[in-house]
């Protein structure tokens, strides 16, 4: 019988869907403070927080996966360490800490392979589990575009 492995993950809402983060690229989960604006190029950073003597970014999450945001005002943000820094992301709310194992995760058949790992099949639900380092970097367009 094949090993199954197991891991954790960070799941919270947005825009009325599921989303989650490995709990291992979660750092901490603060209430939200409105971000300093900041001049980006990137419609989805929405400005910095200064957070225990260090600066940190604040990304719009459902500005980058191009979302269609209500009203709802962010009530959490989830600093998570992405590559050798930490950003921080605007979510509705975090909703629980799931164990999925690997049976549970299935890649996602499109091409949003940088920026969403998979999609988990929890019961009835169905959670897109992100991933973390592709989230955040800037697609290669982009840097193309920023370099011409």
């Amino acid at each position: 019988m094949p090993e199954t492995s197991a891991q954790q993950l960070v799941v919270f809402s947005l825009s009325g869907e599921e989303y989650a983060l490995p709990i291992g690229a979660v750092h901490e989960i603060i209430r939200f403070t409105e971000p300093r604006s900041v001049a980006s190029e990137v419609d989805w950073i929405r400005g910095v927080i200064g957070l225990r003597g260090k600066i940190i970014p604040i990304f719009d999450l459902g500005a980058r996966l191009q979302l269609a945001t209500g009203d709802t005002e962010p009530g959490k943000i989830v600093i998570v360490e992405a590559g050798s820094s930490q950003v921080g992301v605007m979510v509705d709310d975090v909703e629980e800490v799931l164990t999925v194992t690997s049976e549970q995760l299935e890649p996602l058949p499109t091409d949003g392979g940088e920026v969403i790992e998979a999609v988990a099949k929890i019961e009835d639900r169905l959670v897109i589990l992100l991933n973390a380092d592709g989230l955040f970097a800037r697609p290669a367009a982009e840097d193309r575009a920023a370099a011409a």
